[in-house]
């Protein structure tokens, strides 16, 4: 048997500890930082985007007395050679989603703009061109004229995000551009925030400021899954509570804008309100989920379709749809003319109505204005005479009592209800007068009321 000697043993167990270091401890720069990966791949796709607007002005407004005929009789023009004109400038992001010069911002970012200049990454600039703009829900589209060989940036499925994701906020804040920002999914799904008319917007706690509108949230992946477009702040800087459209939202809408500079989207007629549980109670549907019709515009698709003031709207196409803000946002992203199956539940009953969707108006907010039912009483209530009517500019068709007070710190004040409301039904009978209404109402618990206010209808409860 052959004995090693210690000398050539220890050089041996020296090898053995040499090769294996390096997998034990790699040095700092050998390893790779996965989020600098991504931030470094996104950053060449964000632009910063220059917006430049020419408006009028009246040189005879400045100072408290500029516009008073006296000052200016006997002052004469002191500011007569003033310019009447000032360019007034705007700032914000993009994301360019094209090899040749497509780029995704925020409708807000180019409102008005009479000149688009787009700054790239590495300094280059373009000339934007505005394909189209959606305010309703604040998507635009610009097209970087004489661009190519552009470094686009992927969509990714936004519906596929989880809560506590880490996403990646790239845009030019108070000018600084290429500023990267790190956070989670904070939530999926908010809507009724009051910025624009179609809201789904995912929120994360990426700190999101001022010229990041437009800019991209992106996934770990490297995908553009959100278009920043808002916070939630008190002093108007950064506080935790950032808000993206899904790129899911964006996609078909930055077709629309490609294909005909506008969106075209469906319209039911309907206006509704979220099934609260008390309003649940009152139209014996078994769960909270589903939406309310709370009033059905005159020769609209619903009207013709059958749908009516009352029903209670539980699914679109088989899906169901849980609240108003969820079934506005589907049907606007159906096009006109398509055809789709409600399924109702009307006095207690399944139905199925098919709905042949018309285009919503340019004008005026007539689809799906989301209305909530708060509690009600301490109210004064009395007969709708002619003089009444015509105070209030009361179309023929409504009839009912009119509410002519409010007691001060009851029920219906703190939810709102005001004077001139006409309340047209109790319990689901019309009423037409004081005595009416008592009898109607009964014992005062869980009255389900129909209030009529400015042009349409809202069902409210007693409880």
């Amino acid at each position: 048997m052959t004995r090693t000697s210690p000398t050539i043993l220890v050089l041996l167990l020296l090898l053995v500890a040499s090769l294996a270091a390096p997998a034990l401890a790699a040095p700092p720069h050998a390893q790779r930082d996965v989020i600098a990966d991504v931030a470094e791949a996104v950053l060449p796709s964000v632009v910063n985007i220059s917006s430049t607007h020419v408006g009028e002005m009246d040189p005879f407004g400045f100072g408290p007395f500029g516009d008073d005929p006296m000052f200016r009789h006997f002052f004469g023009q002191p500011f007569e050679d003033l310019p009447r004109e000032f360019r007034q400038q705007g700032s914000g992001s993009g994301v360019i989603v094209s090899a040749d010069g497509v780029v995704l911002t925020n409708s807000h970012v180019v409102a008005m703009a009479e000149s688009i200049t787009v700054t790239l990454s590495d300094g280059r600039e373009f000339e934007g061109e505005l394909v189209g703009a959606d305010p309703r829900s604040d998507v635009a589209v610009i097209r970087l004229l004489d661009a190519k060989g552009l470094p686009p940036l992927p969509l990714g499925d936004s519906d596929a995000l989880r809560l506590g994701e880490t996403v990646l906020a790239v845009g030019n804040p108070f000018g600084l551009n290429g500023s990267v920002t790190m956070g989670i999914v904070s939530a999926k799904g908010r809507a009724n925030v009051g910025i624009v008319d179609y809201e789904d917007f995912i929120q994360t706690d990426a700190a999101i400021n001022p010229g990041n509108s437009g800019g991209a949230l992106v996934n770990l992946r490297g995908e553009l899954v959100g278009v920043n477009t808002a916070i939630l702040s008190r002093t108007g800087g950064y506080q935790g509570v950032g808000f993206a459209i899904p790129a899911n939202m964006v996609e078909p809408i930055m077709e629309a804008l490609l294909t005909d500079g506008r969106v075209a989207r469906g319209w039911l007629g309907v206006r509704i309100q979220d099934l609260r549980p008390d309003l649940a109670e009152a139209f014996e549907v078994g769960a909270t989920d589903g939406v309310l019709v709370g009033d059905v515009v005159p020769g609209s698709p619903a009207e013709e379709a059958g749908v009516q003031r009352g029903d209670v709207v539980v699914a679109l196409d088989g899906a169901e749809v849980s609240s108003a803000a969820e079934l506005r946002n589907v049907v606007g992203m159906r096009l006109p003319g398509s055809r789709v199956k409600l399924k109702l539940v009307r006095d207690g009953r399944n139905k199925v109505l098919t709905v042949k969707l018309g285009e919503l108006p340019e004008e005026g907010q007539t689809v799906a204005a989301t209305r909530d039912a708060p509690d009600l009483g301490g109210l004064v209530v009395a007969p709708l005479d002619g003089s009444t009517r015509a105070r209030l500019d009361l179309p023929a068709d409504v009839r009912g009592v009119v509410v002519t007070d409010v007691q001060p710190f009851g029920r219906a004040a703190e939810a709102g209800l005001r004077t001139g409301d006409v309340i047209v039904e109790v319990n689901r009978v019309a009423v037409e007068s004081v005595e009416a209404f008592g009898e109607a109402a009964g014992d005062g618990e869980n009255v389900l009321l129909l209030v009529w206010r400015d042009g349409s209808t809202r069902w409210v409860v007693l409880d």
